[in-house]
Formats: C-alpha cells, structure tokens, sequence
C-alpha cells in the first residue's frame, strides 16, 4: 500500500475510535456515575451530563493524541469495559 493510503486509514481508524469509541466510554461511564453518586437521581443525573461534555472531549483529544491506532481504541475500549462490567454487576444493566 502507498503511505497516503496507509495515512489515511490512519486517520479513519482514529476517527471511527474518536466517535464510537468515545461515545461509548461516555456513555457507559456516566450511567454508572449516574447510579453511584450519593444524591436524588434528578441531580445524579444532571451531574453525569454535566460531566459528559468534558469526559467526550477528552476522549477524542486522546484518540488523536495516542502514539498508534491500537493504543487510542485500547485506552478507549478497556475502560469503557470496565465501567460496564461495574454497572452489570451493579445491577443497574438492563
């Protein structure tokens, strides 16, 4: 393959990781923060979408920031495992 082709990849591989990947680990990370903060579930619930905006940015800034492909989607997927198994076994998991 040429390096344009192999660039460019690349970059929709770290695009499709920076979308999906982000939103997934936004997703599952807030609806366990949403079911184990302290307060009324109006208020738990305001606070995870508050919280979101900033988790999602993070999350595409480091799918462009990472050294390789496969480390952006690992440090976007393994987390966001982890929150779901911590939400399963919360039992909140529908």
């Amino acid at each position: 393959m040429q390096a344009s082709t192999l660039y460019r990849a690349g970059v929709a591989a770290r695009l499709l990781a920076a979308i999906a990947g982000g939103y997934v680990l936004t997703a599952i990370s807030m609806s366990l923060l949403a079911v184990l903060l302290p307060t009324s579930r109006v208020d738990a619930v305001m606070a995870a979408t508050l919280l979101s905006f900033p988790v999602y940015a993070v999350a595409i800034m480091w799918a462009f920031a990472a050294r390789t492909v496969w480390r952006a989607w690992a440090w976007l997927v393994l987390p966001a495992a982890v929150a779901g198994c911590a939400l399963w076994l919360h039992g909140s998991l529908a």
